[in-house]
């Protein structure tokens, strides 16, 4: 309950921030005479001076008026959006940028609110993709088959827990420990490979992350030349968990470093058609990452449901083709090796991302 509350406020957030960010164009309702803030004659719904809005409330109805309505009509912009992005996302572009937008939802707001309802829903449903493979499909014999993994972790942790009691009455008598020691890694081994594929296969909860019932020893050793940064990469093998919250703390906030992170190869891939300014790759970007968010929430809740989803990742270059081919106006031949090369930098922008995550997160 207390979870379901939590990821409702996280998309609640996220429509406000994005509502903060969104231009209020196209948006009426009765108004005074003067404006109240600074007192010029108004002759519409926003004042032509200040630009504060010219009906506004007084009372706790009149306050959640305002919420439902910075959240609602917000929504009401994303259902005019969201179908251009889906089926026509370089006419969506191409609108924008030569000015018509007071229909839409600004990128920048919807790549906000794709941001917080993303992470608000893997946190509530996990993840879009999840594996259930059965040993049959498996050519090396490995069984890995999600409802009876739980079942195995725990079981593989147990016989883990009595190697340690075992080694701890022989270690008081005159028989060598080495045989036992072997045995007690090897189960180590074998709980931590479980766990993350446990977390992979719920959708890499940061609970299936965590080392309950592991004891990893303080003698670990990590050389990377920086005794700072050796203790931190110790410290975050010992809380997984821990490292995962403030990963993915990090990226609420910093997921907006993905947009000038891919603006370079933008310009790169467009360099010979000078009408192309980098405002205009800016509105590509930001848009075609709303759609990516947006995907990753619907297949999500697919997985969910229990139907697969991993064949919905191949929307994504097929979508890459139609914005490129509908925003720049380009041929068949022109799209696709575009969209080849975009598949390549949004690979090495997202693994520039996920490093600089990682290093905040140890650095934290």
């Amino acid at each position: 309950m207390t979870g379901g509350i939590k990821d409702a406020g996280d998309v609640m957030t996220g429509a406000a921030v994005a509502r903060a960010v969104e231009p209020a164009h196209g948006e009426h309702g009765g108004h005074a005479a003067a404006c109240l803030n600074c007192s010029a004659v108004l002759t519409g719904p926003f004042c032509a001076a200040c630009g504060q809005m010219a009906h506004l409330h007084r009372s706790l109805i009149g306050l959640w008026h305002d919420i439902a309505h910075g959240v609602f009509h917000f929504e009401g912009k994303v259902w005019r959006t969201l179908p251009l992005l889906a089926w026509r996302p370089g006419d969506l572009v191409r609108e924008y940028i030569h000015g018509a937008r007071a229909r839409f939802v600004s990128p920048l707001a919807l790549f906000l609110f794709s941001v917080f309802l993303m992470f608000a829903t893997f946190e509530s449903v996990g993840g879009p993709i999840r594996l259930d493979l059965d040993r049959a499909t498996m050519t090396n014999g490995v069984k890995v088959h999600a409802p009876a993994m739980k079942a195995d972790l725990a079981k593989e942790k147990a016989r883990l827990a009595g190697l340690e009691a075992d080694r701890g009455r022989i270690e008081k008598g005159t028989i060598s420990t080495t045989d036992i020691d072997s045995s007690i890694a090897s189960s180590r081994g074998d709980v931590q490979a479980m766990t993350a594929a446990d977390a992979m296969m719920n959708g890499l909860s940061t609970d299936g992350l965590s080392t309950d019932g592991l004891s990893l020893p303080d003698s670990i050793n990590v050389h990377t030349g920086v005794a700072g940064f050796d203790e931190k990469i110790k410290a975050a093998l010992k809380n997984p968990k821990l490292l995962m919250y403030k990963l993915q703390s990090s990226a609420y906030k910093f997921a907006w470093a993905l947009i000038p992170l891919s603006l370079p190869f933008m310009w790169l891939i467009f360099a010979g058609r000078r009408n192309y300014k980098l405002y205009d790759h800016a509105i590509f970007v930001t848009y075609s990452l709303s759609f990516v968010m947006v995907l990753l929430v619907a297949m999500a809740v697919i997985a969910s449901l229990g139907a697969p989803t991993g064949w919905a990742l191949w929307l994504v270059p097929v979508h890459m083709f139609r914005q490129l081919r509908q925003a720049y106006r380009l041929g068949w031949f022109g799209a696709l090796w575009r969209t080849a090369t975009l598949l390549i930098v949004a690979f090495i922008s997202l693994s520039l991302f996920a490093v600089a995550l990682v290093a905040l997160g140890l650095l934290g």
